[in-house]
């Protein structure tokens, strides 16, 4: 493994978020991303080393999915919203199980969520079976979702640390 992906893992265990219950707080934005884009399914992705796991899922209903072949685990090499519009006929996703098999994956968008020390954990993603366009404007509004739940991810991880250190001067 090399050592920018141990890094990123490291940085993803600090938050100490994988394999959580599910949460008021993520489970709004997910559904809030499915209803703004009329798409049925939205997740809240972490990508650990050998899955992807939802900390959040609207119109699924499984917990996670291998790594590999992952949309979610290319999606979290760019800064930019990954976007696959019509991936039957996109080659970065012509021999994955999702598109080619019977789930029938056709539209895949995500939108990293970057720590503030430039980690990329995870991603906010929204799924159509029905190929489909997002305008730039719909990508912001993407990459500001993905924005507010780092943004709780870090209020989270401030709160533990706080929590944790009084207890060390109790």
């Amino acid at each position: 493994m090399e050592a920018l992906e141990l890094e990123r893992l490291q940085t993803l265990m600090r938050y100490d978020v994988l394999d959580t219950p599910a949460d008021g707080s993520f489970d709004r934005v997910t559904k809030m991303a499915a209803k703004i884009f009329n798409v049925p399914i939205a997740l809240i992705t972490l990508v650990d080393e050998d899955r992807i796991w939802f900390k959040s899922k609207y119109g699924l209903d499984v917990e996670q999915i291998g790594k590999d072949p992952g949309l979610c685990s290319s999606a979290i090499l760019s800064d930019e919203v990954y976007l696959i519009e019509d991936a039957r006929n996109d080659p970065r996703c012509l021999t994955n199980p999702l598109v080619r098999g019977e789930f029938g994956l056709q539209f895949y968008a995500a939108a990293p969520l970057v720590t503030t020390d430039g980690y990329r954990l995870g991603n906010l993603c929204i799924i159509d079976k029905e190929k489909r366009t997002l305008t730039t404007e719909q990508q912001e509004i993407l990459q500001m979702m993905a924005g507010i739940v780092m943004d709780e991810l870090e209020l989270r991880l401030q709160a533990r640390k706080r929590f944790s250190e009084m207890g060390k001067n109790n």
